[in-house]
């Protein structure tokens, strides 16, 4: 049985207990109540008795009347405004929906958000202003026509801009969601894809702390605000980084959950409440929880419930039936939720059935919002916090527009003009029947009206207009190939044997220690770090954390101890893709969101990048990320011990669906160091839009130095290497990655078995040749008359004896990609199908990649011109021990 529900034995001594503890909170305050309760508790654990735990509270507002911040401003005008947005939100929506049907938007989303949104722009989001660098808004995207309608009353969207809503292709349009790349100087973080945008909020909060404790970017009192739906937070990356704020102590962090109770078909959590859910999450994660649950119109009803009855109902009461009270109308509460006890009718008696029904709830309330936001601000603790607000989906639409209707998410525009009507009615729109008949207007004020002049006050008040992105940033200027970090790199490794993972790891080192940027360089991994062979840098750099280290390491005694400090340079993530992902994101962004630019290196198991946060990626392209990628160990067949859930055969092919990421697979240093000191220059200095993927290796082999002249082919994605002559016929062979060994083995096993002469060429980027030369297309068949040109891959490969065969350690999708391109017989080797353990050399012969299927392949491509007999091709496979019945590998 519960402590709740057991019988009081003493009621006398209880009512004693309780008047003491008011005593205590009348004159000592709350903070000594809380010590006295820590006290007793203290007590009953040293003698093994169990402590009265919840997480939950009553269904009822967290801040007490008397205890709530006194709203400032002009709450009528504010009113007037709300309802102005409103209207405008609906009438774009539906004008563009009448143009052009099936062209979409969201009407309830905002209608539930709006006073949740408009507190805040009138009295809490601060824009940049001179060294203050402003907060940063993840606006719920389905929100976002209300989002527009505001800027539209501000002057900052014109008409033709809201008649442009979802049409975007001829220009000047405005995007269906918050998207930074469609409108670069507006929306500051995309957030519709449900869960990322939480996710990411506590990342950027995390980053902005970070530059804060290095020195880079004083923090101040900026907030990350981040506002999300109830339904939303089902989504795992929502809820998945909870313990992540408040361990970073990010009191910077405000997370504001619309709780109106649906997601997109029905109920968030029709049998039970899904406030309590989350209250219990966020409490138990140790975030500070402050719930807005009714609206001050019951307050009154509050005063009479000296028994608690109503309190009682209210607990008792499930999200459906709460529903079901505003969709129903008041008299429907008035039998089914205040008639479920004699105590709780009686209260409402007097009520009209219309007085009933607009009993407000707390997220509609503006003075209830604005005390949850103040608390939410001003919080001492050290700890993030979450606003719950209670509302209405659909709030405003009446019944027969969809409030509180289980569809209420997909209303894309308001036909009935009689619900228009109505909808005008309710919120006092100046606009007339015929007016509404011919074709919904916008309903814009003067500017030298009160309206518009207590809007434009208000953000001058808070420096500006919001939401704003800012796009540009102060160049840096970066090192040349002849920087003595990238050429240790290009005059190859002599007789040692490296890996380009190692190759990676010294051209950090040499980057951290630039005296012009150093300090911006971000090197980051999830918990990978010895794999990669970074654990050197943990003492040289040190691991940030929130607080300085409380322990010695256990291995302070070695030169790579682990030291964790306040200051560090590196972000070590923990294990979790998602978080180190965001991680990278915000500081990928910083230049635009914290105006401090970093460089950002984020290195990790490739399988684990864009196949696991590829939705994460996607974004980081809307965002106009900058910075690094590095997918190590990567490859089918080089993780050779891992198996099949750790080797990357895709993750090339993946990366090319992002439009701004330019990926690379190198398979030396001089490569590589070619690869990230372009990358740098680009994006840095020139502000190029795009952020790169490249792919290591850990197999140690000698890389050659940097043959001439070939470094502006080495960034287009192909260049030769060297070539090897023969009397019996010629191949092209081109490789990349580790298989690119395999490739120069087979050459001279061509050579010295077959004399078969071969070019050799680096494939450092089919997806750099395939884009590059889609582009040449494209300007060859919009300009007919001009002389086509060529792309590079035909550029190379044109003019040159016999087939091509390219290899790689990835599916054979990759390579074949430039096939159209390619000038001669084409054919491909890859790793198409699941990896598995074994040595790498079984690996590659299983995968058909190694030099000796590259070797054959390179013969029967000679068979299939008539340059050699077929019994040679017979005769190759037999001696290389090839068995014809081996099973696919794509299929087994």
């Amino acid at each position: 049985m519960s402590l709740e529900a057991t019988e009081d034995l003493d009621p006398i001594e209880t009512t004693e207990w309780l008047e003491s503890l008011e005593s205590v909170l009348d004159r000592e305050g709350e903070e000594r109540a809380q010590q006295l309760l820590s006290r007793l508790a203290d007590r009953l654990r040293r003698d093994g008795m169990p402590v009265p735990f919840t997480v939950t509270s009553s269904h009822r507002n967290t801040i007490p009347v008397h205890r709530e911040a006194r709203m400032p401003g002009d709450m009528f005008m504010e009113r007037r405004i709300r309802s102005l947005i409103r209207w405008n939100m609906a009438a774009m929506v539906t004008r563009a929906n009448e143009r052009n049907k099936g062209i979409g938007g969201h009407l309830a989303s905002y209608m539930s958000s709006a006073t949740l949104y408009e507190v805040g722009f009138n009295h809490f989001f601060r824009a940049p202003k001179g060294d203050f660098k402003g907060d940063l808004l993840f606006i719920q995207g389905h929100s976002s026509p209300g989002i527009y309608a505001r800027s539209f009353l501000e002057g900052r969207l014109t008409e033709e801009q809201m008649d442009k809503f979802r049409e975007e292709v001829d220009g000047d349009g405005l995007s269906s969601y918050p998207h930074p790349w469609l409108m670069p100087d507006y929306w500051q973080m995309p957030t519709v894809s449900m869960g990322l945008g939480p996710l990411m909020a506590i990342y950027q909060a995390y980053v902005m702390k970070y530059l804060d404790a290095r020195g880079l970017q004083p923090m101040q009192d900026r907030k990350v605000w981040a506002f999300l739906g109830d339904g939303e937070c089902d989504e795992p990356e929502t809820l998945g980084a909870l313990d992540k704020a408040s361990r970073e102590n990010l009191e910077n962090l405000i997370f504001v959950i619309n709780c109106n109770l649906q997601r997109l078909d029905g109920p968030v959590r029709g049998n039970a409440r899904i406030m309590d859910e989350l209250e219990g999450v966020f409490r138990g994660a140790g975030w500070n929880v402050i719930k807005v649950v009714w609206g001050r119109l019951w307050d009154p009803l509050f005063e009479q419930d000296d028994k608690g009855m109503l309190q009682k109902l209210m607990d008792e009461t499930v999200d459906g039936e709460y529903q079901n009270c505003k969709a129903q109308g008041g008299a429907y509460t008035r039998e089914h939720f205040f008639g479920k006890y004699p105590e709780t009718a009686k209260m409402v008696e007097d009520y009209t059935d219309e007085d009933i029904f607009k009993l407000n709830r707390g997220g509609h309330d503006p003075y209830k919002v604005y005390a949850a936001y103040h608390q939410a601000v001003n919080n001492a603790n050290g700890r993030p916090t979450v606003v719950l607000a209670h509302t209405v989906k659909g709030y405003g639409l009446g019944a027969d527009g969809g409030e509180a209707d289980n569809e209420a998410h997909q209303i894309k525009s308001i036909d009935d003009k009689d619900v228009l009507k109505r909808f005008r009615d309710r919120f006092g729109i100046e606009v007339t029947d015929k007016q509404i008949e011919n074709e919904i207007p916008y309903f814009k004020p003067d500017d030298d009206s009160p309206e518009i002049k207590y809007m434009h006050l208000q953000r001058e008040r808070l420096n500006g207009y919001l939401p704003a992105r800012k796009s540009d940033f102060e160049a840096i200027e970066m090192p040349g190939l002849d920087d003595k970090t990238f050429s240790r790199q290009t005059e190859g490794s002599g007789d040692r044997e490296v890996s380009t993972t190692m190759s990676f790891v010294r051209i950090l080192n040499g980057l951290v220690k630039n005296k012009t940027f150093g300090k911006r360089v971000v090197p980051i991994i999830p918990d990978e770090a010895r794999t990669f062979g970074m654990e050197g840098m943990f003492r040289q750099l040190g691991i940030y954390t929130a607080e300085d280290q409380k322990y010695v390491p256990m291995d302070r005694a070695q030169i790579m101890y682990y030291r964790e400090d306040k200051a560090g340079q590196i972000l070590q993530e923990g294990i979790t893709e998602a978080g180190a992902m965001s991680t990278w994101i915000a500081a990928a962004t910083s230049y635009s969101n914290n105006d401090c630019t970093l460089i950002p290196f984020y290195a990790y198991y490739s399988m684990f990048g864009f196949q696991r946060v590829g939705d994460l990626a996607w974004a980081a392209g809307d965002m106009q990320a900058r910075g690094f990628l590095l997918g190590g160990t990567a490859g089918r067949t080089t993780l050779n011990g891992e198996g099949l859930q750790h080797q990357d055969g895709h993750s090339h092919i993946l990366s090319s669906t992002i439009p701004n990421c330019r990926s690379y697979d190198p398979t030396y240093g001089h490569e590589l160091a070619v690869i990230i000191q372009d990358g740098m220059k680009r994006m840095y200095q020139d502000k190029e839009n795009c952020f790169y993927y490249i792919t290591l290796m850990n197999e140690n082999y000698q890389h050659p130095e940097m043959p001439e002249d070939c470094v502006e082919d080495i960034i287009k994605g192909m260049y030769l290497l060297r070539e090897t002559k023969g009397k019996k016929g010629h191949v092209q062979l081109l490789g990349s990655g580790t298989i690119l060994r395999e490739v120069e083995a087979a050459a001279e096993i061509l050579k010295e078995e077959w004399d078969v002469g071969a070019d050799i060429w680096s494939a450092t980027s089919f997806n750099e040749l395939r884009r590059e030369a889609l582009e040449v297309d494209r300007q060859a068949f919009l300009n007919p008359e001009k002389e086509p040109g060529k792309p590079h891959v035909t550029q190379c490969l044109e003019g040159r004896k016999g087939p091509v065969i390219a290899a790689t350690d990835y599916m054979k999708l990759y390579a074949d990609q430039v096939r159209a391109w390619v000038p001669a017989d084409y054919h491909v080797l890859g790793t198409d199908g699941f990896g598995r353990s074994d040595t790498r050399e079984k690996l590659r012969h299983f995968f058909e990649v190694d030099r000796y299927f590259v070797t054959v392949a390179a013969l029967k491509a000679l068979a299939d011109q008539g340059e050699i007999d077929r019994k040679v091709v017979a005769d190759a496979i037999k001696k290389y021990g090839i068995d014809p019945s081996k099973p696919n590998p794509l299929v087994v």
